[in-house]
């Protein structure tokens, strides 16, 4: 979760790949596919899980074919959805890319399984090299010159066992550098939305309001500080803004987990369904909820598709808002930077609704004592200017599949 510079010219560029349909772009391993996506059929092999406990796990992998992306990288998220069952697990690697060859090795962006009772999801610190460097959730390049980048995801089930994880969606956001790209064009409604453009062609005019005006979708108001202290996940409700955002879109599409999938929550507290997100979205090794992967991940298991991406402006932001989709932004200020945000953080997520009729973005900011104060409306260029600081425009993109993404830019980052 790095901190960015505020964009007006920025290169992004996203690429997604969905199984089984792109399973021959890539190469599988000991995987076969199915409606649900690949799965274990041959294993390629047995290996030692991350634990050192003597427990051995089957294993194949599908690697993506490289994805060039036309501008030097400075940052790499990858994202995904998947099933595992009990005991199961997948592992993602990602490397930088450069002309007709790898620019880095591989890097472990993240071990993660839908639970916690066998595997403890998490990322992998101490991944650093003169190349590139592993940042919790973020593939950060040194001095390596990477223009594209390859992932690999390696599913993995208990040795002799007879279910197998299930990979659904896999992709990743490649940023460049702040100011150095072309001036930014109109978004392309002819545009597809995995082919990435040429430098700099992606952004409208960041401070021109634009389709979105007027539109305030319905997305339940959750406030974090409602829940108490949980140390085991990160905290409690003053740290547990990312599956408050989280738990808030799933609501608004009509996707929320069931009651009995939180039954274990004791006592249930004022909304047990935020702790139940917290768990499994709960990184153990860097100790907190706000990975951003593990979250889309974490909604990816309610039946909708959920990405992670950047978006170079509030213009981009309210092609989705008039599509009907809430989005889940990052944002890092001061007190009384933002007018209606009286608070200082390092990093905070927030579900961006809608816009007034002046264009001003209407949001669902969990960092409130009471659902009733949940909703603010902050002036637009102040929080564009943090959002774009504070992490360089990331979105959680969470809708049903059979809800249409906005037409992309040129330069396509959906």
């Amino acid at each position: 979760m790095t901190r960015a510079i505020p964009p007006r010219l920025r290169d992004i560029a996203y690429r997604g790949f969905r199984l089984p349909a792109d399973e021959a772009a890539g190469v599988a391993v000991g995987l076969r596919g199915d409606a649900g996506g690949l799965r274990i059929a041959e294993p390629a092999g047995v290996r030692p899980g991350p634990a050192g406990d003597g427990r051995r796990y089957e294993w194949g992998s599908w690697t993506a074919p490289p994805v060039p992306v036309g501008f030097p990288v400075v940052e790499v998220v990858p994202s995904w959805t998947a099933q595992t069952p009990d005991g199961c697990w997948i592992e993602v690697e990602l490397r930088g890319w450069h002309g007709d060859g790898p620019a880095t090795g591989w890097y472990v962006l993240g071990r993660w399984a839908a639970d916690d009772r066998t595997v403890r999801r998490g990322s992998v610190p101490g991944q650093r090299d003169g190349a590139a460097r592993v940042e919790t959730d973020t593939l950060a390049i040194g001095e390596a010159t990477v223009t594209g980048w390859q992932l690999r995801v390696t599913l993995l089930r208990p040795a002799g066992g007879g279910s197998s994880p299930v990979l659904r969606t896999v992709g990743a956001v490649a940023t460049g550098r702040a100011g150095t790209a072309a001036p930014a064009a109109e978004t392309s409604p002819g545009a597809t939305g995995n082919a990435a453009g040429g430098p700099g062609s992606g952004a409208r005019d960041a401070d021109r309001p634009g389709d979105a005006r007027g539109v305030v979708l319905d997305v339940p108001r959750y406030a974090q500080r409602l829940h108490g202290t949980y140390p085991r996940w990160g905290g409690g409700g003053d740290s547990w803004c990312s599956p408050t955002c989280t738990s808030m879109v799933l609501a608004f599409w009509g996707v929320a987990p069931p009651a009995q999938r939180y039954a274990w929550v004791d006592p249930p507290g004022p909304r047990p369904v935020v702790v139940h997100a917290a768990r499994h979205c709960y990184d153990h090794a860097y100790g907190g909820a706000g990975n951003w992967a593990f979250n889309t991940a974490y909604a990816g298991l309610h039946g909708v598709d959920a990405f992670v991406t950047r978006l170079r402006s509030l213009a981009e932001a309210e092609a989705f808002i008039a599509a009907g989709i809430p989005l889940v932004v990052s944002a890092a200020f001061r007190a009384g930077e933002v007018p209606g945000l009286a608070y200082d953080t390092r990093g905070h997520l927030i579900v961006l609704v809608g816009f007034t009729s002046d264009g001003d973005p209407v949001l669902n900011d969990p960092y409130a004592e009471n659902d009733e104060a949940v909703r603010r409306i902050v002036p637009r260029d102040r929080f564009e200017a943090v959002w774009q600081r504070g992490s360089g425009g990331m979105a959680y993109v969470i809708r049903p599949a059979e809800v249409t993404l906005p037409p992309p830019p040129a330069q396509a980052n959906w």
